[in-house]
């Protein structure tokens, strides 16, 4: 697994917050996107997800996330769609290819990587899907891993 430290630019992003299991955050997706496709604006990468419990630890019902996409253009969020800018920042980060269920030990090894490093964790984890659950089976799908870190 290659592990790398990167800049990643601030983005203006649409999304949705939900506390429950992070398996069901799919169908989030369709709606954010139609969403910004009814006003005319434009995506400008693919869908994230940021994950702000451990599953391990936190119970099921009680997992808290914010799922979306950047966009390129103005507007406000309405309704449970809100509109916020994530600043730019250092992260490290790798790419997981599988089902999205098997992303825990890439976690695992981020973790890992970061202490050994000497970084410190700078916000939750977010998840980048690089290609689409309904055009590639779940073996080819990639995830971009990346954990905010700071140098120590």
């Amino acid at each position: 697994m290659k592990i790398e430290l990167k800049k990643v630019r601030e983005m203006q992003v649409a999304y949705i917050d939900r506390v429950g299991p992070y398996g069901e955050v799919g169908p989030l997706f369709a709606e954010i996107a139609g969403w910004l496709a009814g006003k005319g604006l434009q995506i400008s990468a693919p869908p994230f997800g940021i994950y702000y419990d451990n599953p391990q630890v936190v119970p099921v019902e009680k997992l808290r996330c914010e799922v979306g996409f950047p966009f390129i253009g103005k507007t406000k969020g309405e309704g449970k769609i809100k509109v916020k800018k994530i600043p730019a920042r250092e992260v490290l980060s790798t790419i997981h290819k599988g089902p999205y269920s098997e992303v825990g030990p890439v976690y695992e090894a981020l973790t890992r990587y970061a202490i050994e490093k000497g970084y410190s964790f700078a916000g939750a984890p977010m998840e980048i899907y690089l290609n689409n659950p309904s055009e590639v089976p779940e073996s080819e799908l990639l995830t971009e891993v990346q954990i905010p870190v700071t140098k120590k």
